[in-house]
């Protein structure tokens, strides 16, 4: 039983145009490091299906999915947002992002997978219930967490966010849902300027100041994250895999190096195992440093196979 490894050749056909961050070439940076240091050789390999309608209407409304479907162009870039576009090929590779949480979900519950990786984009943990933004159109994690509330019948999700961004959209979606405990941390003062204030009791967030580093990172989940999720005791562990984080990428200043990451991984192994039969799912979100992004999933799915 080997851990899974999730993409299609279509996330690498959204592409927002030239110089933006959130670029084709962030699924080969990682694909490449993967191979390079042998990680691939551990995990099974899956193509992400296409979400159906009526998975992604669990998370997102019926109006705003067929909206992002109206929109999507024969040829050129739509705006849906000053920073979010689409092309022709978005809306195939956005329906693959979020069919690859539900696949790893399927998997992972029915124990053909102990965990599962996605790597896919656009990302989704900014896409709210009815709008897109911060490169995201449907929301991945959502939709692979109500798959597994509806579908399996569990009570207790949680959902771990490290982006260095909040994960609004994740919050507007779960913010009345009991079932799942959401647990981010993020940079103060940057996009989507909110998250200092918990929209409900289920959302824990630990906002840190620019440059305050792996110390303060660390500390934040020991402090915040942790005692909610044993509390919590979780059935099955998703994780907004946002890697922007990293003292290289320009997209945000907290200074946390591979290290970090391997290490808020191993916290998320350890309440997995503990709790939830160590079943994970993770979706990558952010990361824009091709080099350290790279090197930082590498990180967090050596630890996720427990190598």
């Amino acid at each position: 039983m080997l851990p899974a490894y999730i993409s299609h050749n279509d996330c690498v056909k959204h592409d927002m145009g030239e110089h933006h961050p959130e670029c084709p070439l962030r699924i080969g940076a990682i694909r490449d490091q993967l191979l390079v240091s042998g990680l691939l050789n551990f995990m099974c390999e899956y193509e992400a299906p296409l979400a159906t309608e009526a998975q992604l209407a669990r998370a997102h409304s019926l109006a705003y999915i067929k909206k992002i479907e109206a929109m999507s162009p024969v040829h050129g870039l739509v705006h849906v947002d000053p920073d979010t576009q689409m092309n022709p090929h978005t809306l195939q590779a956005a329906l693959r992002s979020a069919g690859a949480a539900v696949l790893a979900t399927d998997l992972v519950m029915t124990r053909q997978s102990p965990v599962a990786f996605c790597n896919v984009r656009p990302p989704g943990h900014h896409a709210e219930y009815a709008a897109a933004g911060g490169f995201c159109f449907f929301n991945n994690v959502a939709v692979g967490i109500r798959h597994a509330l509806e579908v399996y019948g569990l009570e207790r999700i949680a959902l771990i966010d490290f982006d260095v961004h909040h994960g609004n959209g994740s919050e507007d979606i779960f913010c009345e849902d009991p079932r799942v405990l959401m647990c981010s941390t993020f940079e103060n003062g940057i996009y989507p300027f909110c998250g200092a204030v918990p929209r409900g009791p289920n959302m824990i967030n630990m906002g840190l100041p620019s440059r305050s580093g792996g110390k303060q990172f660390r500390e934040a989940i020991e402090t915040g994250w942790l005692p909610a999720l044993h509390q919590f005791k979780p059935q099955l562990l998703f994780i907004s895999a946002g890697f922007d984080g990293h003292r290289e990428d320009d997209m945000g200043n907290l200074g946390l190096v591979e290290a970090d990451y391997e290490w808020v991984t191993q916290q998320a192994v350890l309440i997995a195992r503990q709790y939830a039969g160590g079943r994970i799912v993770s979706c990558l979100e952010g990361g824009y440093a091709m080099s350290a992004l790279g090197r930082s999933v590498a990180a967090h799915i050596k630890v996720l196979c427990g190598l």
